[in-house]
């Protein structure tokens, strides 16, 4: 992935290092086909959608699109959507105004202020400031979002001091211009209020901001994703037709496969630590009894399906067994701590909330 190889402080450094725009889309698409040319593990710690939603991704990132990631809870949709970040440039640089509410493109500024400075002082006087990838990625989940929170507002206190309302400078930015040159991500999108939801059309379509009728031009630059549980998503009427036509791509999620597969990632997301003092023995067939409860809560009749049976599932109650064993054999003074078909009755604890009953 691309590196800088020295600070530069103002925009004559900046120049001078050759350093090149790029927008967030091709800063992704570029990192991407580097690491699989490298043959790069792409996403670290998702396991079972090597050959199912990865190579979809891929495509996705590589043609420039929006994505859609859709499925039911805990399928690693949020986690896929944060391990983008991987993708963006270890920094970039910015102008370093505080009087611009974004982090803008020293080569290519999108605010008045910005092109402002750009046409007016020497490079030698424009501070050059530089953006961690870290900080490039933003989410919002959707319900009680406002218009305000992610599109933005007229700002009173900048209307009274004069400013005209159909200006640039009248407005308080919300968290998608804010995200200018990165990932704005958001979850579970049929909660989004439908004003909300023309709002980001706009942003999709003509990348503008369009606040109480007044429409401002920003030539935003911008990945977008949403996730969504498919029984709202494909609900009529919960997601405005232009919205969905404009996301480039939906990325289906899915359950592990297999009840090994299931193993592999209830042990790894549970990341326990069973020695120590009190070490614990935890038997494969008892780990494939955890797993199973939550294969069979899958096919249920009486579990609502269209919510799905979170992974979170399985690794609550594999804590929770583990612990009980492990609070016997302190008790008894075992060692080690073997969990026993005894121990189950205790995940009922872990379980409620998790299952979403139809009866």
């Amino acid at each position: 992935m691309a590196t800088t190889t020295s600070q530069a402080t103002n925009l004559k450094e900046l120049k001078e290092s050759g350093w090149r725009s790029k927008t967030v889309k091709e800063e992704i698409r570029d990192n991407l086909l580097a690491a699989l040319a490298a043959g790069e593990e792409l996403f670290p710690g998702i396991l079972g959608y090597d050959d199912t939603v990865i190579p979809e991704i891929n495509l996705a990132l590589i043609a420039g699109h929006d994505m859609l990631f859709l499925g039911e809870k805990g399928q690693a949709k949020s986690r896929l959507m944060r391990l983008l970040v991987r993708f963006l440039d270890p920094e970039i640089p910015y102008i370093d105004d505080p009087e611009i509410p974004l982090h803008e493109d020293p080569f290519r500024p999108i605010t008045s202020r910005g092109k402002r400075l750009i046409a007016e002082l020497p490079d030698e006087k424009i501070p050059i400031a530089w953006w961690p990838r870290e900080e490039r990625y933003a989410e919002r989940l959707a319900p009680g979002t406002k218009f305000a929170d992610i599109i933005g507002e007229i700002d009173p206190a900048k209307l009274a001091a004069g400013a005209s309302m159909s200006a640039e400078e009248s407005l308080f930015l919300g968290l998608i211009p804010r995200m200018h040159r990165g990932i704005f991500a958001v979850n579970e999108l049929p909660e989004l209020d439908e004003a909300v939801q023309v709002g980001l059309f706009n942003i999709l379509e003509e990348r503008d901001v369009q606040i109480r009728g007044y429409p401002i031009r920003f030539d935003l630059d911008l990945l977008i994703l949403f996730s969504a549980n498919p029984a709202t998503y494909n609900r009529s009427g919960k997601v405005i037709p232009q919205l969905k036509d404009r996301i480039g791509a939906v990325i289906h999620t899915h359950y592990p496969t297999d009840r090994d597969l299931g193993i592999r990632i209830m042990e790894q997301e549970a990341n326990l630590d069973l020695g120590g003092e009190y070490p614990v023995v935890v038997p494969y067939f008892m780990k494939q009894i955890v797993e199973q409860i939550s294969i069979v809560a899958r096919r249920s009749k009486y579990v609502d399906q269209q919510s799905g049976v979170s992974a979170r599932f399985s690794i609550a109650n594999y804590r929770t067994m583990v612990a009980s064993a492990r609070q016997r054999a302190v008790v008894l003074g075992e060692k080690p701590a073997v969990p026993r078909i005894s121990d189950l009755e205790h995940i009922v604890s872990s379980s409620l909330g998790k299952l979403e009953l139809d009866l």
